[in-house]
């Protein structure tokens, strides 16, 4: 969601009172498509708001204000009491920078949130580009690593127990040692540098690029030791590539060819047919169609797939190459959330330089009247474009973040074809049971 504390207050108030309200609605039964699609969309709604109002406390954005809670960590008394600056240095710059070496200019961060005087900073949209860019990747990061972890309630719920050191292990070091890293990087930096020795701190994305290419090059390192961690994580990087490759295709080779002995002992298990009585053998480690594999839950009167060790690894190829690509492309994908939270906050920005700032210039009596159309204006756009169109671009793009960024590394959408009750396709189905 968009970080705006205002116009999530109004659309979680908007959702609550549909979600209080909910059973009067449900017996009026309205006709009003409009109306029915916001209102079975009530609890989707108040959760935007809510997040809408949390991450607009964490940027300090209300309105396209920013609230003076706690107080600025930020002092200009300071730099005329050191005499950095005179009643001379005001008249002559247009632009003047604190610095935070001098003592009292700067007291410490804000307690919560972007500190309220980068509302008035010329340089504030740099700053916070670089901000929601970088919680852009932090997020990225941490929902793809929670959806891989989740691919293993998968493999013990099939019983592929190989599945877990063979794909989970190898997908969940590729990821976390080149993307895991940078956000530790991001994160290093954020505590290891202040604003008084933050002209010394190093660019995240040219050692990110050095440690491609295995070398520390002439830049400053974050810590010690920095070059040969990262030397470290690439190779072990690597080396899981062909493991995530070969690993699964030659075990499955291996079970089929010469491990047959311990598959009869441990790979088959007792399994309940039509009756009680009915107990046939069908193997445990049941695996995809797709994968050309066995179809180890073999019906009566059928046999088995012959074992294909072609289609095997030609369908492992594809998904070490979508997976390893995809950690890439994914991970830029979840800068949406950095493009739309920059999109909402300069059409807000621009809003109310252009609407409300006009009612709130004139100093007359008449001023008071004027505010009143050029408030109902705000709102009114407000609603209309920040609110619900703004509103649904959030949806949309978060809604495909978690189908294609966040599913796409446990959820496969294999499964048993849906097939409507037939009485027409009753007798076939008796004469497979041999009841006719």
């Amino acid at each position: 969601m968009f970080g705006d504390l205002g116009h999530g207050v109004v659309m979680a108030c908007f959702a609550l009172w549909m979600v209080l309200k909910e059973k009067s609605h449900k017996r009026k039964r309205s006709d009003n498509e409009i109306w029915t699609m916001f209102f079975e969309g009530r609890y989707i709604i108040l959760m935007m708001g809510l997040f809408s109002v949390y991450t607009g406390l964490i940027y300090n954005d209300c309105f396209s204000k920013s609230l003076n809670i706690f107080g600025s960590g930020w002092s200009v008394r300071a730099m005329f009491t050191d005499q950095q600056w005179t009643n001379e240095t005001l008249q002559t710059n247009a632009l003047l920078t604190l610095d935070p070496n001098v003592s009292g200019v700067f007291s410490g961060p804000y307690p919560f949130g972007i500190d309220p005087i980068w509302n008035m900073a010329v340089n504030r949209l740099s700053f916070l580009n670089s901000y929601k860019m970088k919680m852009s990747v932090i997020i990225g990061v941490v929902h793809m690593s929670f959806g891989v972890v989740l691919s293993v309630f998968n493999h013990l719920h099939f019983k592929q127990n190989f599945n877990v050191y063979l794909l989970f292990l190898p997908e969940l070091l590729f990821l976390l040692c080149l993307f895991g890293y940078l956000v530790f990087m991001i994160l290093y930096k954020w505590l290891a540098f202040g604003a008084r020795d933050s002209r010394l701190a190093p660019s995240i994305l040219i050692h990110f690029i050095n440690m491609f290419l295995m070398q520390g090059g002439d830049n400053t390192p974050l810590y010690p030791g920095q070059t040969g961690l990262q030397v470290f994580l690439v190779v072990v990087a690597l080396l899981s590539v062909p493991v995530l490759l070969l690993g699964k295709p030659v075990y499955l080779y291996w079970l089929h060819r010469g491990g047959k002995g311990l598959r009869l002992r441990r790979g088959y298990e007792r399994v309940r047919r039509v009756s009680e009585d009915d107990m046939s053998q069908a193997p445990a480690y049941d695996d995809d169609e797709e994968e050309g594999l066995d179809d180890l839950m073999t019906s009566r009167g059928t046999q088995p797939k012959e074992f294909d060790f072609g289609d095997v690894f030609l369908h492992q190829a594809i998904h070490t190459i979508e997976y390893c690509l995809g950690c890439i492309s994914n991970t830029a994908s979840y800068l949406r959330l950095w493009a739309l939270s920059l999109a909402h906050a300069q059409l807000s920005e621009v809003l109310w330089a252009m609407v409300m700032r006009l009612g709130l210039r004139m100093t007359s009596r008449l001023g008071a009247l004027f505010l009143v159309p050029v408030f109902s204006l705000f709102a009114v756009l407000t609603v209309s474009i920040l609110l619900v169109m703004e509103g649904l671009s959030a949806f949309l793009h978060a809604l495909r973040l978690h189908w294609v960024e966040f599913q796409n590394k446990f959820y496969h959408g294999t499964g048993i074809k849906f097939a409507p009750f037939n009485f027409s396709a009753l007798p076939s189905v008796f004469e497979q049971d041999g009841l006719l």
